[in-house]
């Protein structure tokens, strides 16, 4: 199961008018991920930065069955709400919230804010798609209340194929959720510059 081991980064979240939650991709650490705030926009946020457990967030692919994915999918989830949670006692609100991953993180900002849909200040999935061996509707409610969703993926990505991004396009969408979702042709398992400079629009919407 996972514990609670955050590296916090940015403005004290008491300060903070805005929070950030950047997940890790599988085998990689919340340094990592981290890596990325120099290309973000990102000087007036707080930070957090979750360390999943033996640096996988789940030990399957996000395609398995759910059930061979527990307990550690559940746990995942729990943390990043327990990581709202925290945030929001400080005073900053969910519409001032953003979840952002890449990879087995973005599959997990998807899940997690699509269980947990309401108004967020924006979700950001770099090759992402919503966790199963199909779409279970019956695990996600609310309404996102127009929050801007980017996902983006290659048309051949090796872990998360593109029909399941654009399946979880269209049950976001029916939640409320403006959900962009960019294709770039024969990309690698990676992050490039212009979903980078998506993200920066999104996180400068609030």
């Amino acid at each position: 199961m996972h514990t609670k081991r955050i590296i916090e980064t940015g403005i004290p979240r008491y300060k903070a008018s805005k929070a950030l939650i950047m997940l890790h991709g599988r085998g990689a650490s919340a340094n990592d991920i981290l890596s990325l705030q120099s290309s973000l926009d990102v000087k007036d946020f707080y930070i957090a930065a979750p360390q999943a457990m033996n640096s996988t967030w789940y030990p399957y692919s996000f395609l398995a069955p759910i059930t061979d994915n527990e307990p550690w999918l559940t746990s995942a989830i729990e943390l990043v709400g327990d990581i709202v949670v925290d945030i929001e006692k400080a005073g900053i609100t969910s519409d001032k919230i953003f979840i952002l991953g890449f990879s087995q993180g973005a599959c997990l900002s998807l899940e997690f804010s699509t269980r947990n849909a309401r108004k967020w200040g924006g979700v950001i999935s770099f090759t992402g798609g919503l966790i199963g061996d199909k779409i279970y509707k019956g695990n996600y409610g609310g309404d996102f209340k127009g929050t801007k969703v980017f996902i983006g993926n290659s048309d051949h990505d090796p872990h998360v194929p593109l029909v399941r991004s654009e399946e979880s396009k269209k049950v976001m969408t029916q939640m409320g959720a403006s959900v962009n979702l960019a294709v770039y042709p024969n990309m690698s398992h990676t992050i490039n510059k212009e979903e980078i400079e998506i993200a920066n629009q999104i996180l400068n919407s609030q």
